[in-house]
């Protein structure tokens, strides 16, 4: 029998720690090991057993779990999935974990409603098995998720054959675990003139906010989350905002996207094949579709109709991949025209779009 999935829980609140633990060992492949109140605790668990993923919250006594991540990355890279709450200070401190080397950010899960705990609990435990195939410590510079609901839940399919073709060029990226750093390399690779980009990247709702606010200093383009009517220019990337679906939309010769609510698509909201298949039907051979790093299968039959409207469609190769998920089910499906490094993708898509 396969290994389960060694997890420790760093977080100071007892209710947290009894709760994760609660999900995480409700699944046969998951084994929470240990936890620990504080980095101090937890470092010495660590030094007992290794474990395979760790949860770090960022707001902690003795030592902030932002301190702890950068420790654990330089001296022993090990996989840490960060647990949030929704405020300003713990929303910005786990936009820079993610920057230090930590795959993946989740909100501190609420009991809100039934519908919403077996939510929250199927995507904790989806992101703990992403983290424990990623490749940790990674700062990049150049097990199947079974979907919920397709993209027919927000979005019918159409025919490509009644596409009208207009010249502006559009590019559409997805990504999961991983792709806040693969968004990075790739934006800040764009010139002040570069086509107009939409963008989803898992990630809850703020935290998509604070992570548009950071590639905005970063990038020489304009970076911002995407309000509803926001139009899709030259020089912009619009990121879907957390717990909406994005999609594209076009007004004569404006594209412009269009935010709204829904269900959750391939256990996620916002969803790729949502964004990827609007993406299809309205820019259908003036777009370029991207489909970045991730687990699961998100995207790539998205990407699959964008290719059958005539767009130009690119995923990651598996070695600059933090987890070679939802780019590795799009190029079994032939979804892909090409399959490239990160670093090669920014100038593929300045090529396509001359």
């Amino acid at each position: 029998m396969k290994n389960k999935i060694k997890v420790l829980i760093v977080d100071d609140s007892a209710v947290v720690r009894k709760m994760l633990t609660e999900i995480l060992n409700s699944d046969s492949t998951i084994e929470v090991m240990a936890t620990a109140s504080d980095p101090y605790f937890a470092a010495t668990k660590i030094q007992h057993e290794v474990p395979d993923v760790i949860t770090l919250d960022v707001e902690m006594p003795k030592m902030d779990g932002l301190t702890f991540l950068r420790k654990i990355m330089s001296q022993h890279p090990i996989p840490v999935v960060i647990i949030s709450s929704l405020t300003d200070k713990g929303t910005e401190t786990a936009i820079k974990a993610l920057e230090y080397g930590a795959v993946e950010v989740i909100t501190k899960p609420k009991l809100e409603s039934d519908e919403s705990w077996e939510d929250s609990k199927m995507r904790i435990i989806d992101i703990i098995k992403a983290a424990s195939l990623s490749k940790p410590g990674r700062k990049t510079q150049f097990e199947k998720v079974a979907p919920k609901l397709s993209a027919d839940a927000m979005i019918s399919s159409f025919s490509p054959t009644s596409m009208i073709k207009t010249t502006e060029k559009v590019v559409a990226v997805g990504a999961s675990t991983g792709g806040t750093e693969a968004i990075r390399v790739l934006l800040e690779a764009m010139p002040l003139d570069a086509p107009g980009i939409v963008i989803v990247q898992h990630m809850p709702e703020l935290f998509t906010k604070s992570f548009a606010l950071r590639l905005n200093e970063l990038c020489r383009i304009t970076v911002k989350e995407a309000e509803n009517g926001d139009s899709v220019l030259r020089g912009r990337a619009l990121i879907a905002p957390g717990n909406k679906h994005m999609l594209l939309k076009r007004s004569g010769a404006r594209y412009y996207v269009e935010v709204k609510d829904g269900p959750l698509v391939n256990r996620h909201k916002p969803a790729v094949d949502v964004l990827f298949r609007s993406t299809a039907r309205y820019a259908g051979a003036n777009s370029i579709g991207v489909l970045l790093t991730g687990m699961g299968d998100d995207g790539a039959k998205g990407l699959l109709e964008m290719k059958q409207a005539g767009a130009k469609t690119i995923a990651q190769d598996e070695k600059s991949s933090v987890v070679f998920g939802m780019p590795k089910e799009a190029i079994k499906l032939d979804a892909a025209d090409k399959v490239l490094s990160l670093e090669l993708i920014a100038s593929q898509i300045l090529k396509l779009t001359l």
